[in-house]
Order: C-alpha cells, then sequence, then structure tokens
C-alpha cells in the first residue's frame, strides 16, 4: 500500500537542504508534505535552517541566534542559496508542511505566524521539544501536531498523548514492532525518518507505517507505488 511521503528539508539528497529549491523540488516531485527546521534569527525572524549554527550548511560562522535576518539571508546555503523565511517557503510550495521548531522560543512566533497567515489547516507543528508542543496546544488548538523521537522512541505513544499530539516521527533504526502497536492503540499515526534505500523501505512497511520521511526522489516515488 502507498505510504505518506514527506520531504526531509525538501529533497536534501539532491538539493541544498532547507532551501527554496530543495523545497520546489519536493514540491514538483508531488511529496505527500515537505518537512522543514525553524530557528529564530537575532532580530526575531522565523528562519529554515537546521542546526544551531550556519557553519555547516552555508559559507559563514556563528550561531543563528546571534545573527540578524538580513546578515542570515546573506550567507549562501549552496549553490548560490539562500536561508529562507518561513513565509517565503509557505508561499512558494504547494504541499502541506510540517515545521519542525528546532528551537523552543520560535513556538510563539510561529504560533502568531499561523494565525495571522491563516495556516493552521496546512502546517502540522513538529518538533522533540515537549514544551515547544505544549506552547503551540495553547496558543493554537486547533493545529496538527506532531512529536519527533530518536533515542525517546520507546516512549512515543505516552508523550503524544500527553502532549495532545496526533502524529510521532520516530528514527526508524529505534522503531520496534511494540512501539508501533503502542502508537496504534492509542490513536496515532506513525512515521519514521530517515528512508532512504530499499532495505529501510522494506522495513517500514514490515512494521506498517502510515507514511516515511526520504532525502531521495526514488524513494518518494517507491513509496507512493
Amino acid at each position: 500500500m502507498p505510504l505518506l511521503t514527506v520531504g526531509h528539508r525538501g529533497l536534501m539528497g539532491v538539493e541544498p537542504e532547507n532551501t527554496l529549491r530543495s523545497f520546489l523540488r519536493a514540491d514538483r516531485a508531488g511529496l505527500d508534505a515537505i518537512e522543514l527546521d525553524l530557528h529564530l534569527s537575532k532580530d526575531g525572524e522565523l528562519m529554515v535552517i537546521h542546526d544551531e549554527s550556519v557553519d555547516r550548511t552555508t559559507d559563514g560562522t556563528g550561531r543563528v541566534a546571534d545573527l540578524t535576518a538580513a546578515e542570515l539571508r546573506g550567507l549562501d546555503a549552496g549553490g548560490g542559496e539562500r536561508i529562507p523565511f518561513f513565509g517565503e517557503v509557505a508561499d512558494a510550495v504547494r504541499a502541506p508542511l510540517q515545521a519542525e521548531i528546532k528551537d523552543p522560543a520560535a513556538a510563539r512566533v510561529l504560533a502568531g505566524l499561523l494565525r495571522r497567515r491563516r495556516l493552521t489547516g496546512r502546517v502540522t507543528v513538529i518538533s522533540f521539544h515537549d514544551e515547544a508542543l505544549r506552547v503551540t496546544r495553547e496558543l493554537l488548538p486547533e493545529v496538527s501536531l506532531g512529536l519527533v523521537t530518536g533515542r525517546s522512541t520507546p516512549t512515543a505513544a505516552e508523550r503524544a498523548v500527553a502532549l495532545g499530539a496526533g502524529l510521532v516521527s520516530c528514527e526508524l533504526e529505534r522503531l520496534d514492532a511494540g512501539t508501533v502497536a503502542r502508537c496504534r492503540e492509542a490513536g496515532l499515526r506513525v512515521i519514521a525518518w530517515t528512508v532512504n534505500d530499499p532495505a529501510q523501505l522494506a522495513r517500514a512497511r514490515e512494521l506498517g507505517l502510515d507514511g516515511v520521511v526520504t532525502d531521495r526522489p526514488e524513494i518518494a516515488r517507491e513509496a507512493a507505488a
């Protein structure tokens, strides 16, 4: 059966991660949703970047939180791409978004933007951070939430229920049939990251997951078939 396909930072296996080019590639490829990461700039703008610092993914150095939006936008994020604003991505693509809060301080800013832009029906707010999801639920009772888990995957079901999340996005290598069963009993949808080869895709199907997060367009096509 087809699996929900989520483009990881766009389609970062073939494009610079978390850039408009990567998101547009995922959108054109027909993925069911697009995942991206959020940090706040020094002047409080929602910037789409995974790490706390710009060192790995751009030609600059320093912490995202110590740089203004203008400074961040002046960096090369790969192939001449710029670090996008969140609103810029929402305008550029049609697919639903999974917006991952990396910096818990971004939760309130994101909630305000989603309310103003009337994006609560199109964006699922996801995070490793329980507090970010609690704040989002308090400010936006209607928005969909997803708990992201790595080492804490065995407790995904219990934490998600406590937070009012309807989705868990778990590290595939830490996911087992027992955890999936507890999630099912709690009425949760279960997806896994990061599924980038046929063996990982076969494991996701074996576990009966709802979807996969992938960097690769070929895996996205196979999962959707």
